[in-house]
């Protein structure tokens, strides 16, 4: 490290930030975030669905000098993820196709923060941060850091790199000059609402959870709804729709960050086996060792099961049959129902009935 960091020097934490390998950043004051009533009314109205942890602590998540007393500036950073879509049947959303981005961002952030403590002018500078684990507004706070804009579909857009960024951010005590917001960008498109296979976005920059299948394939824990598991299609973890289909696409491109690439033997059939079926009968000592540093943990085996049947339900073929009825004996009662479903699905679309 060279000069100390000062009072309004944001150059030289963007710099620093960019030697970590951080792909975006950006300071903003730790003023009260803009849509914190918006907000509030979003929870207010059920939206979360089950996310109970969005709705703690409103006071701390509306103004960030709640989070830390004589916080004068928030530093928002984060990564590019992007990467082409792997073949096969069965699709994960890009930011789980590697290693989970709370870790490889945390690293990096907590870095630059112990920079900003070490060498910040005045002395004493503290700092706190956050990688999708506070009570932090961190889209419209990153829009207003300049970072992006935060498009119809609710993401953020950057106007270098589309769609494709992990965010976290520091809020410290150093008074940083800020920088100028990032102008909303979306005109009148609405290519995001419209290609939504569920409707969960269901105004400009309103978006409902519980219809969402990110929603439905990783947060919802117990039994998908059966009038949305068509809606799912072929994704097993996650959904990347509104972002594939964002005109600022276009700018995409590959992230520098190895650790986000997909692992072949995760992602491909490689060893002349269906993924889906090998995902459907994989044990739990195997799910934690082929998972253990991937966001998919989160959802834990149970849920993905759930979610392989019901893209099996979707996309299988009779040839699917045997795998699923092994899986209508599963321990767990939840995939066992969803398995039950997958069947029936299967069948329907086999039934001379189906085809008349």
């Amino acid at each position: 490290m060279s000069a100390a960091i000062s009072a309004s020097d944001s150059a030289t934490i963007k710099a620093r930030a960019a030697a970590l390998g951080l792909d975006v950043c950006g300071v903003t004051s730790a003023d009260p975030a803009r849509h914190a009533a918006f907000y509030q009314q979003w929870t207010d109205g059920g939206n979360a669905g089950e996310m109970q942890w969005l709705t703690r602590e409103p006071e701390r998540r509306a103004d960030p000098r709640n989070v830390l007393s004589g916080a004068r500036s928030i530093i928002i950073a984060g990564l590019n993820y992007w990467q082409p879509q792997p073949k096969g049947r069965g699709r994960i959303a890009r930011y789980a196709l590697g290693e989970d981005y709370h870790h490889i961002l945390l690293e990096k952030i907590e870095a630059l923060a112990g920079e900003i403590s070490r060498s910040g002018e005045p002395a004493g500078a503290l700092t706190k941060v956050y990688v999708d684990t506070g009570p932090v507004l961190e889209k419209p706070l990153a829009e207003r850091a300049g970072v992006g804009w935060q498009g119809k579909s609710t993401m953020l857009i950057n106007p270098k790199l589309g769609p494709w960024l992990v965010l976290g951010e520091i809020i410290t005590t150093l008074e940083l000059e800020p920088d100028a917001p990032q102008p909303d960008r979306c005109g009148s498109c609405s290519k995001c609402i419209t290609a939504c296979p569920t409707g969960a976005i269901t105004a400009p920059y309103q978006l409902d959870a519980r219809r969402c299948i990110a929603y439905l394939t990783i947060e919802l824990k117990g039994s998908i709804p059966e009038e949305l598991r068509p809606l799912i299609g072929d994704r097993v973890y996650g959904c990347d729709e509104c972002l594939d289909v964002c005109p600022w696409n276009r700018f995409a491109r590959t992230t520098r960050e190895a650790r986000f690439l997909a692992k072949p033997d995760d992602v491909e059939n490689l060893s002349g086996r269906d993924l889906l079926h090998d995902l459907l009968e994989i044990s739990q000592a195997e799910f934690k060792r082929r998972f253990a540093k991937s966001p998919i943990m989160r959802v834990k085996r149970r849920g993905l099961l759930r979610n392989v049947c019901v893209v099996l339900g979707n996309i299988g073929t009779a040839d699917d049959l045997p795998a699923l009825r092994r899986a209508e004996q599963h321990e767990e009662p939840l995939v066992r129902e969803h398995a039950a479903w997958a069947v029936r699905e299967i069948e329907k679309r086999a039934s001379p009935a189906h085809h008349s």
